[in-house]
Protein backbone atom coordinates (compact mmCIF):
# COMPACT_ATOMS: atom_id res chain seq x y z
CA UNK A 1 0.00 0.00 0.00
CA UNK A 2 1.64 3.19 -0.78
CA UNK A 3 0.94 6.28 1.15
CA UNK A 4 2.65 9.37 1.91
CA UNK A 5 5.32 8.52 5.02
CA UNK A 6 4.05 10.86 7.47
CA UNK A 7 6.75 10.10 10.56
CA UNK A 8 5.33 9.40 13.81
CA UNK A 9 6.58 11.03 17.25
CA UNK A 10 9.65 8.13 17.27
CA UNK A 11 10.84 9.36 14.45
CA UNK A 12 9.22 5.71 12.59
CA UNK A 13 7.44 6.23 9.38
CA UNK A 14 3.44 5.52 9.11
CA UNK A 15 4.80 3.32 6.08
CA UNK A 16 7.26 1.32 8.14
CA UNK A 17 4.96 0.70 10.60
CA UNK A 18 2.31 -0.25 7.58
CA UNK A 19 5.36 -2.71 5.99
CA UNK A 20 5.85 -4.26 9.48
CA UNK A 21 2.41 -5.06 10.50
CA UNK A 22 2.55 -8.86 9.17
CA UNK A 23 5.89 -9.16 11.06
CA UNK A 24 4.65 -7.76 14.24
CA UNK A 25 1.71 -9.87 14.82
CA UNK A 26 3.64 -12.80 14.09
CA UNK A 27 6.14 -12.41 16.59
CA UNK A 28 8.69 -10.86 14.97
CA UNK A 29 9.01 -7.51 16.73
CA UNK A 30 11.93 -5.18 17.57
CA UNK A 31 12.00 -4.02 21.02
CA UNK A 32 10.91 -0.36 19.54
CA UNK A 33 7.86 -2.33 18.31
CA UNK A 34 6.80 -3.74 21.45
CA UNK A 35 8.04 -0.24 23.82
CA UNK A 36 6.74 2.85 21.57
CA UNK A 37 3.39 3.91 21.87
CA UNK A 38 3.28 5.76 18.96
CA UNK A 39 3.66 2.47 17.05
CA UNK A 40 1.48 0.28 18.77
CA UNK A 41 -1.38 3.05 18.12
CA UNK A 42 -0.59 3.53 14.43
CA UNK A 43 -0.82 -0.48 13.77
CA UNK A 44 -3.70 -0.46 16.19
CA UNK A 45 -5.35 2.12 13.40
CA UNK A 46 -3.88 0.32 10.57
CA UNK A 47 -5.21 -2.95 11.47
CA UNK A 48 -8.74 -1.41 12.09
CA UNK A 49 -8.19 -0.18 8.27
CA UNK A 50 -7.11 -2.59 6.92
CA UNK A 51 -9.95 -4.62 8.35
CA UNK A 52 -13.02 -2.42 7.32
CA UNK A 53 -11.11 -2.19 3.74
CA UNK A 54 -11.09 -6.13 3.58
CA UNK A 55 -14.57 -5.98 4.50
CA UNK A 56 -15.61 -3.90 1.99
CA UNK A 57 -13.49 -5.89 -0.87
CA UNK A 58 -15.90 -8.85 -0.06
CA UNK A 59 -18.82 -6.99 0.10
CA UNK A 60 -21.20 -8.12 -3.08
CA UNK A 61 -23.93 -5.20 -2.29
CA UNK A 62 -24.92 -2.94 -5.07
CA UNK A 63 -24.61 0.44 -4.76
CA UNK A 64 -27.95 1.62 -3.45
CA UNK A 65 -30.30 2.89 -6.05
CA UNK A 66 -30.55 6.38 -5.69
CA UNK A 67 -26.88 6.49 -5.18
CA UNK A 68 -26.58 8.43 -8.54
CA UNK A 69 -29.10 10.64 -7.84
CA UNK A 70 -27.54 11.83 -4.57
CA UNK A 71 -24.42 12.11 -6.02
CA UNK A 72 -25.82 14.54 -8.67
CA UNK A 73 -27.70 16.81 -6.54
CA UNK A 74 -24.69 17.57 -5.04
CA UNK A 75 -22.79 17.81 -8.39
CA UNK A 76 -25.82 20.61 -9.13
CA UNK A 77 -25.97 22.17 -5.43
CA UNK A 78 -23.86 25.06 -5.29
CA UNK A 79 -20.04 24.45 -5.09
CA UNK A 80 -18.77 27.57 -4.38
CA UNK A 81 -18.91 30.06 -1.16
CA UNK A 82 -20.98 32.80 -1.87
CA UNK A 83 -22.08 35.41 -0.02
CA UNK A 84 -22.11 35.49 3.62
CA UNK A 85 -25.17 35.92 5.64
CA UNK A 86 -25.36 38.23 8.64
CA UNK A 87 -26.82 36.16 11.54
CA UNK A 88 -28.73 38.24 14.36
CA UNK A 89 -26.97 38.13 17.81
CA UNK A 90 -27.62 39.84 20.86
CA UNK A 91 -23.42 40.51 21.46
CA UNK A 92 -22.00 44.01 19.92
CA UNK A 93 -19.98 42.55 16.70
CA UNK A 94 -21.05 40.46 13.80
CA UNK A 95 -21.26 36.86 12.77
CA UNK A 96 -21.98 35.75 9.57
CA UNK A 97 -22.54 32.06 7.61
CA UNK A 98 -22.01 31.45 4.44
CA UNK A 99 -24.76 31.04 1.96
CA UNK A 100 -23.49 27.50 0.63
CA UNK A 101 -23.26 26.14 4.68
CA UNK A 102 -27.04 27.94 4.85
CA UNK A 103 -28.39 26.24 1.69
CA UNK A 104 -26.40 22.28 3.19
CA UNK A 105 -28.55 22.42 6.09
CA UNK A 106 -32.19 23.40 4.22
CA UNK A 107 -31.41 21.07 1.41
CA UNK A 108 -30.27 18.16 4.25
CA UNK A 109 -33.65 19.28 6.22
CA UNK A 110 -35.65 18.28 3.07
CA UNK A 111 -33.69 15.26 2.48
CA UNK A 112 -35.24 14.12 5.79
CA UNK A 113 -38.79 13.63 4.23
CA UNK A 114 -39.71 10.08 2.84
CA UNK A 115 -39.66 10.83 -0.92
CA UNK A 116 -38.18 13.79 -1.71
CA UNK A 117 -34.52 15.13 -3.02
CA UNK A 118 -33.46 18.33 -2.40
CA UNK A 119 -31.86 19.84 -5.30
CA UNK A 120 -30.73 23.43 -5.62
CA UNK A 121 -31.14 25.93 -2.97
CA UNK A 122 -30.78 29.96 -3.62
CA UNK A 123 -31.01 32.59 -0.62
CA UNK A 124 -31.61 36.02 -1.04
CA UNK A 125 -31.14 37.65 2.80
CA UNK A 126 -32.24 41.45 3.99
CA UNK A 127 -29.11 41.48 6.18
CA UNK A 128 -30.95 41.04 9.12
CA UNK A 129 -31.29 37.53 9.81
CA UNK A 130 -34.66 36.95 7.66
CA UNK A 131 -34.34 35.44 4.43
CA UNK A 132 -36.30 34.37 0.99
CA UNK A 133 -35.47 30.75 0.08
CA UNK A 134 -36.32 29.20 -3.45
CA UNK A 135 -35.76 24.97 -3.19
CA UNK A 136 -36.04 23.04 -6.31
CA UNK A 137 -37.35 19.25 -5.42
CA UNK A 138 -37.41 16.00 -7.14
CA UNK A 139 -40.58 14.16 -5.46
CA UNK A 140 -40.89 10.33 -5.89
CA UNK A 141 -43.71 9.19 -8.07
CA UNK A 142 -45.85 8.11 -4.78
CA UNK A 143 -45.64 11.32 -3.88
CA UNK A 144 -46.79 12.93 -7.47
CA UNK A 145 -49.35 14.71 -6.08
CA UNK A 146 -46.48 16.71 -3.63
CA UNK A 147 -48.92 18.18 -0.96
CA UNK A 148 -48.33 15.72 1.97
CA UNK A 149 -44.76 15.68 1.41
CA UNK A 150 -44.39 19.35 0.36
CA UNK A 151 -46.06 20.34 3.64
CA UNK A 152 -43.50 18.65 5.63
CA UNK A 153 -40.61 19.81 3.35
CA UNK A 154 -42.02 23.78 4.25
CA UNK A 155 -41.95 22.67 7.93
CA UNK A 156 -38.60 21.18 8.11
CA UNK A 157 -36.89 23.61 6.46
CA UNK A 158 -38.36 26.20 8.31
CA UNK A 159 -37.99 24.61 11.75
CA UNK A 160 -34.07 23.78 10.63
CA UNK A 161 -33.63 27.40 9.32
CA UNK A 162 -34.45 28.83 12.40
CA UNK A 163 -33.19 26.00 15.02
CA UNK A 164 -29.75 24.99 12.97
CA UNK A 165 -28.64 28.23 12.34
CA UNK A 166 -31.06 31.05 13.74
CA UNK A 167 -32.60 32.09 10.80
CA UNK A 168 -36.29 33.51 9.80
CA UNK A 169 -37.72 32.50 6.50
CA UNK A 170 -39.54 35.44 5.23
CA UNK A 171 -40.96 33.04 2.27
CA UNK A 172 -39.84 29.80 0.99
CA UNK A 173 -40.21 28.89 -2.16
CA UNK A 174 -40.69 24.89 -3.16
CA UNK A 175 -40.32 24.04 -7.05
CA UNK A 176 -40.88 20.76 -8.19
CA UNK A 177 -38.54 19.88 -10.73
CA UNK A 178 -38.12 16.29 -11.34
CA UNK A 179 -40.12 13.38 -10.59
CA UNK A 180 -38.73 10.08 -10.11
CA UNK A 181 -39.03 6.13 -9.90
CA UNK A 182 -38.02 4.10 -6.60
CA UNK A 183 -37.03 0.72 -7.09
CA UNK A 184 -40.07 -2.01 -7.33
CA UNK A 185 -42.18 0.95 -8.82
Amino acid sequence: MAMTDYELPCERGVEQVWERLDAVGAGLADEHELTCPHCRAARESLLALREVTAELVAEDDAPSPDLFGRIMSAVRAEVRRGSMVPLPTPEPGLVEISEQAVAAVLRYAADTVDGVRARRCRLRADGEGVVEVELTLAVSLRNVDGGEALAKVRERVTAAAAARVGLTLAKLDLLVDDVYGEPGE
